[in-house]
């Protein structure tokens, strides 16, 4: 198949699950829902973690990084996947593509590491709750946020410009939402076994050790909360650990499926459904998940809402 200078040329063509889709309005309508509870949820829950001093604590800390990190992740990806379906113009530049896949990749690396650190820190507080704010001092937890940016942005550079490297056919057409490193190999006029390979011991690397220390932290928290002589301090427990599971296993279940599987058992109809999912459904979700079952988020959000109203409307 002859090649195309993909730097000089037109880039690529992102053929996405609005173009798959048997009814494209509606889902496009629900993307546009989706993102737009992202963007509310993960904002209010950044808003009411920096205004509220009782939240600044480790634990609240990490959740607004996970906000932060879920926000700017679908924000790489939704908004132009929404304006290229409206526009019927669905092209990417050669930078722009690599650049949407660094992002994606900085931030799926980074929220990885960071659920582990967050594992850390519910294992800490509940099995050390003396040695607590030892173990997770502020100087601890911001080393811990630097080493999940720091770690994921090094490695998503490494990956986007070997990805990027190589020679792309005349078929410019990506099947998938956002560019990212297995539909784009598909597109290589090269041997990519090697660097598919790479891919995977990547994913496997990067995954499977924080998704091990999550579930040993979650295995010694289990057995300390069935031991805990009070039902108040049981339940409260249970809850806290029980939304952040939810948030890992919907998180390492779409990564695992995408960079973890053989592609030989891919399609990109599955592909584009996992990616919606940790790209736009995920983000949207996560917040709630972690704030409507949270007495201290709803109360500090209840708190923060009454200041603004007794600013705006003194009278209220």
């Amino acid at each position: 198949m002859e090649h195309w200078n993909s730097t000089l040329g037109s880039g690529f063509i992102l053929m996405g699950i609005l173009k798959d889709s048997e009814s494209p309005e509606l889902l496009c309508a629900i993307i546009t829902i989706l993102y737009m509870l992202a963007l509310t949820s993960n904002g209010l829950l950044l808003l009411v973690i920096t205004m509220d001093t009782r939240l600044h604590v480790p634990m609240y800390l990490l959740l607004g990084q996970l906000s932060l990190m879920d926000l700017l992740f679908t924000s790489v990806v939704t908004p132009k996947a929404l304006v290229d379906f409206l526009r019927s113009e669905n092209t990417i530049s050669f930078g722009g593509c690599a650049l949407q896949m660094f992002l994606a990749l900085t931030l799926g690396g980074a929220e990885d590491l960071l659920l582990a650190f967050m594992a850390y820190d519910r294992y800490v507080a509940i099995c050390h709750p003396l040695n607590y704010m030892v173990l997770m001092s502020t100087r601890v937890c911001w080393l811990m946020v630097a080493t999940s940016w720091i770690l994921a942005s090094l490695s998503a550079f490494v990956y986007t410009m070997y990805t990027m490297h190589y020679p792309f056919c005349k078929a410019r057409m990506i099947r998938h939402l956002l560019c990212e490193i297995p539909p784009l190999l598909k597109l290589a006029c090269a041997d990519t076994s090697r660097y598919e390979l790479m891919v995977y011991v990547m994913g496997v690397t990067f995954l499977m050790p924080p998704l091990v220390a999550i579930l040993v932290s979650y295995t010694l928290i289990l057995f300390t909360v069935l031991h805990m002589p009070s039902n108040e301090g049981r339940q409260k427990a249970l809850v806290t650990c029980s939304s952040h599971l939810t948030v890992v296993g919907m998180f390492y279940g779409a990564a695992t499926f995408m960079y973890v599987l053989p592609s030989s058992l891919h399609s990109p109809k599955q592909d584009n459904i996992i990616s919606v999912f940790y790209t736009i459904v995920t983000p949207a979700l996560n917040p709630l998940i972690y704030s409507l079952r949270n007495k201290e988020v709803m109360g500090a959000l209840r708190r923060v809402i009454g200041k603004y109203m007794l600013r705006t409307h003194p009278t209220f």
